[in-house]
């Protein structure tokens, strides 16, 4: 059901942001069909490329390492014990500089996956803690959360992206003195709202994969207590440890890594997280435990 789930919001997400992809070719070329083809080429390529290469990419940007099981054994511990409950295959294990606590799974499959654990996590949780960390890692290996996040998160950089050329293109490119004199304000106005709709369909696809990937940790090692004390542990640390890290990328962390940087504007739309007192509630009141 959860796969199921994942592709209808995959075939959106590549609906809407593919949409808008084409809409802003076509403005670039003054509606010409050539130019709504080369949207969609665009939209197709960025696509492709964050699929087979989300986890080099993901794992570049955090300037993450990978540990051997004789460098860090608890952590290689925990992972072959929680692969072994969810029946799934030994990820590679990273670790980023990064004094922010904080952690992310990248990937586009079980057999792909790659999890990364930070310096600063390391530091202020204990091994039960991360443990549920992990879990939820894992979680979203399972889900197929990979996926969407990558894809949205490529696509979505792709449009902000082309709207900074617009935004260039309307404000030193002029416009003529033809009927088509009003293209360069339209240009503008795309500009300006294209990334504000890619971030808020983003967001409003993506926000539920971290309550689920909460509530399928829980499961996986039958209790919620770890993971709320870890995320009230890592919301304050993410609060006070700024991270270096393109928005874009935010998403796939299990807590904001924005959440310390101060007036980011529209780049606050590439925010995913729900609200870490939420997920600490529904961790405490066993809402894990429910039915699906």
């Amino acid at each position: 059901m959860r796969s199921v789930k994942n592709a209808f919001k995959t075939a959106v997400l590549l609906a809407g942001l593919g949409g808008l992809l084409m809409v802003i070719g076509g403005l670039l070329t003054r509606g010409s069909p050539v130019g709504f083809l080369i949207g969609g080429g665009i939209g197709l390529l960025i696509v492709g490329f964050s699929y087979w290469k989300s986890d080099v990419l993901a794992i570049k940007a955090a300037r993450a390492v990978p540990v051997t099981k004789e460098q860090m054994p608890e952590f290689y511990e925990i992972m072959e014990e929680l692969t072994r409950k969810a029946d799934m295959p030994m990820p590679k294990l990273y670790v980023a500089p990064s004094e922010q606590p904080n952690a992310f799974a990248t990937g586009r499959n079980p057999d792909h996956a790659a999890v990364a654990v930070t310096q600063g996590i390391l530091r202020i949780l204990n091994w039960e803690e991360l443990r549920g960390v992990l879990a939820h890692e894992i979680s979203h290996v399972g889900n197929r959360d990979i996926l969407i996040s990558s894809v949205a998160a490529a696509i979505a950089l792709g449009i902000t992206m082309i709207a900074g050329f617009l935004r260039f293109a309307a404000i030193f490119g002029g416009g003529g003195r033809d009927d088509r004199d009003g293209n360069p304000l339209a240009m503008l106005a795309l500009a300006i709202l294209a990334p504000i709709a890619a971030g808020m369909l983003q967001m409003a696809l993506s926000r539920g994969r971290e309550f689920e990937a909460d509530r399928t940790g829980a499961r996986l090692i039958g209790d919620g207590e770890p993971l709320a004390r870890a995320l009230e542990k890592l919301e304050a640390g993410s609060r006070q440890i700024p991270m270096e890290i393109d928005p874009a990328h935010a998403q796939a962390y299990i807590v904001n890594p924005l959440a310390a940087v101060k007036n980011l504007s529209f780049k606050n739309l590439w925010s995913s997280h729900p609200p870490t007192a939420e997920r600490v509630k529904r961790l405490r009141t066993r809402e894990w435990e429910k039915a699906w």
